[in-house]
């Protein structure tokens, strides 16, 4: 993807003179979509339609393992993060291209040419053209919660109508002007954007799973309004999407079927991630690291990250084992395929629900939606059922099986964005590198990402200021 705003929205552009099999030739060299197919196919192009990577947001929340002799000698946006230097200029570190920025403005760019081209494209019906739209809508949703938390600080029901946000763009035209709106204002477009969708007749079943069918859709109003603190709603919207979709995947049975592998200290064979486009818990795929055309390895992680798993979960066994390099011991991630990293599933909604339920006083139902999870991850020779006598209490034992499930996802890191803010339940992230401790506090700017400086020097047909260091 491109480098600055204005660039960015060339990611279509690119697209018409490469999809030679959707679009005919035009005279002069042109190739010019016409049929809602041709423009139905942008959303299949999944390198550039279905891929949002946030490596920063692992790093900082120390997600993702990074080696010694790397924390110690080299200085780049990773580190800065990872080893959370607050005196560090990101902006600096930061100064040509960064994928999230990069690769979401760039899907948000297609979306909003399909939304201005589908109703005058042929061979189409009115319905089916509604259904692309609605399509679009959801992505273009789901990819600004993530700019605006990625980006901006979390919401705040009393600051999100002054706090500076992310640019909201609603073209897919070259050099299209834009504004940078408040986070109010880019949680009001997410909202909108779902609920047409949802009015435009977002189906049941959608095309393919990198179309947000309904529960998907559902699920991401319930993913936002989680994050504006309307608990009702976000229950509500939670509610909505399980009885549509609330299918979760049997880690027992594919733990049992490698026991064998797992038990072996020395066996770190890759084996195929159950994680990818046909697992029965996604609602709506989008691939968030390696390359989406080819399988990848998995992340992996450091030891102590790996301490915070509960003892017999299924998913952690079969994912990581601990592993000993010349100058690292971490936990080497052991599966190799397609993630999901980047959308939406059921064990995130039912974590939402168990949340909510917990926030409105209704703790039996909150351990019930959590234990619904855990019952499919810890080993039943393990496993007991999680209680809990009051709302910190129960928030405690979500968070820590929502961090777990979600590792590798940006979800973690907006959640600690969310708690800190909210103040009730914040933390002070620490370790312990080379006799020295570290903290990350809740307050520090560390928590919101640098726009790359490029994006700042060269805006295109808009302002835009950053929001962090």
């Amino acid at each position: 993807m491109k480098k600055y705003i204005s660039i960015a929205l060339l990611a279509v552009m690119t697209l018409l003179t490469a999809c030679n099999d959707y679009i005919d030739v035009m005279p002069k060299g042109q190739r010019v979509p016409t049929t809602l197919a041709d423009y139905e196919a942008f959303m299949r192009n999944e390198y550039s339609a279905n891929y949002l990577p946030s490596l920063q947001a692992l790093y900082l929340i120390n997600d993702k393992f990074v080696g010694a002799n790397n924390c110690r000698n080299v200085d780049d946006l990773r580190t800065a993060n990872y080893m959370w230097k607050e005196d560090r200029d990101r902006t600096s570190l930061n100064s040509s291209t960064e994928d999230m920025f990069d690769n979401g403005y760039g899907i948000i760019s297609i979306m909003n040419t399909i939304i201005q081209a589908a109703p005058t494209t042929t061979q189409a019906t009115q319905e089916e053209k509604n259904e692309v739209m609605a399509y679009a809508y959801a992505i273009r949703a789901f990819v600004y919660h993530y700019m605006v938390n990625f980006y901006a600080d979390a919401y705040d029901p009393a600051k999100a109508a002054s706090t500076s946000g992310v640019p909201l763009i609603y073209s897919g035209d070259l050099g299209t002007p834009y504004h940078q709106g408040t986070v109010q204002e880019v949680y009001e477009q997410i909202i909108a954007d779902f609920n047409k969708a949802i009015e435009l007749g977002v189906p049941e079943q959608s095309m393919t799973v990198i179309h947000p069918n309904r529960a998907a859709v559902e699920a991401g109003l319930a993913r936002a309004y989680l994050s504006m603190r309307e608990y009702d709603k976000a229950l509500a919207h939670a509610t909505e999407a399980l009885d549509r979709h609330n299918d979760l995947f049997d880690w027992l049975g594919y733990y049992t079927e490698n026991e064998s592998r797992i038990k072996d200290p020395d066996n770190y064979n890759n084996i195929t991630s159950p994680m990818s486009h046909t697992c029965v818990e996604n609602l709506w795929f989008c691939s968030g690291q390696g390359n989406p055309n080819y399988p990848c390895a998995d992340i992996d992680i450091s030891v102590e990250r790996a301490s915070r798993f509960e003892e017999g979960d299924m998913k952690f066994l079969v994912r990581f084992k601990k592993y000993q390099s010349s100058t690292d011991t971490y936990y080497r991630g052991l599966l190799n395929g397609y993630y999901n990293y980047s959308g939406i599933a059921t064990p995130e909604v039912y974590l939402i629900q168990a949340e909510c339920y917990a926030r409105t006083g209704k703790l039996d139902e909150a351990m019930k939606s959590l234990n619904k999870v855990r019952e499919s991850r810890i080993h039943p020779d393990l496993y007991q059922a999680a209680t809990a006598s009051t709302e910190a209490e129960a928030i405690e034992k979500i968070r820590l099986t929502k961090d777990n499930e979600l590792i590798n996802t940006i979800i973690p890191f907006i959640d600690l964005k969310r708690y800190n803010a909210e103040g009730k339940y914040q933390r002070t992230l620490t370790k312990e590198f080379d006799g020295k401790t570290y903290s990350l506090r809740p307050d520090s700017h560390l928590w919101t990402m640098v726009f790359p400086a490029n994006a700042i020097n060269r805006p295109g047909n808009g302002t835009l200021t950053q929001n962090s260091k």
